[in-house]
């Protein structure tokens, strides 16, 4: 991972997109600073579509959607985006599985999960489970005393091991039935809804994270840019960043951000 001191300014100048990740990324502490949510503002402002990729739950990425500068919501790690059209006062609500299938995926979710809980003490389903459609969210660090990565990690595996797809972030572990992922639902919004084919996205879409489960956007996205904080999670990355912020969360955010502005001119 370079310096995003190290970003050409020519590839700079062809971002037209820039997605992230939320929690880590454009937070600092489970806090969204002002200068993140200006910087988020000031990008869409310069014409640049702007879509935050998250492992949060469909209740949060409808009000993102609504109230957030942003044009669109990917949410609980690619199984739907939405859209908000401002004028006509309607919510684009796109799924990667049918409804049938999606509830009776949950069903088979929820034997797993209360399994863990008996075998990993310490773990509590997270607290934004209520406002989940499609996955369930093991808590190991954000509203419980902190649990190692590598416990994340046997916990991901045990999802595994029952058929899941299982993603740590750097709060949850979050297990779904599907073969979607945040990769493949970006490229569905970015080609259905703004007519960019995945070749061209790699060559114009920017994406910033800061966990393991955004391994598959850095793979996806040849500009890939971690937050500072990825560092101590790279070992478990598969794919890592081609770049790194100095600062962490939504500082390394804004670092990045204001860089494309200003080789935009902006």
């Amino acid at each position: 991972m370079r310096p995003v001191a190290d970003i050409p300014v020519a590839t700079l100048r062809g971002v037209k997109a820039v997605l992230t990740d939320i929690d880590d990324t454009l937070t600092i502490h489970g806090r969204l600073p002002a200068s993140a949510y200006q910087a988020l503002e000031r990008l869409r402002a310069a014409g640049i579509l702007v879509v935050p990729i998250t492992g949060r739950p469909a209740g949060w990425c409808d009000m993102i959607a609504r109230q957030w500068p942003v044009d669109a919501v990917v949410g609980e790690n690619g199984a739907f985006y939405f859209a908000y059209d401002d004028k006509a006062r309607q919510m684009d609500r796109v799924y990667a599985q049918a409804k049938a299938a999606r509830e009776a995926n949950v069903g088979r979710l929820w034997e797993t999960a209360r399994q863990v809980l008996k075998d990993f003490p310490g773990t509590a389903i997270a607290s934004d489970q209520a406002y989940r459609e499609i996955d369930v969210a093991i808590d190991f660090c954000e509203d419980v005393p902190a649990l190692s990565i590598a416990t994340a990690q046997a916990i991901a595996d045990v999802f595994v091991h029952a058929g899941a797809t299982a993603k740590v972030s750097s709060i949850h572990v979050n297990a779904w039935f599907g073969e979607h992922d945040k990769l493949s639902m970006s490229f569905k919004l970015l080609h259905d809804r703004f007519g960019i084919s995945d070749e061209a996205a790699r060559g114009c879409v920017a994406y910033c994270g800061d966990s393991p489960n955004d391994a598959p956007m850095f793979a996806g996205f040849p500009l890939g840019v971690g937050v500072a904080n990825i560092k101590p999670l790279a070992h478990l990355m598969p794919h890592l960043p081609a770049f790194v912020t100095v600062a962490e969360g939504g500082a390394g955010f804004v670092e990045f951000a204001e860089k494309v502005l200003w080789a935009q001119g902006c």
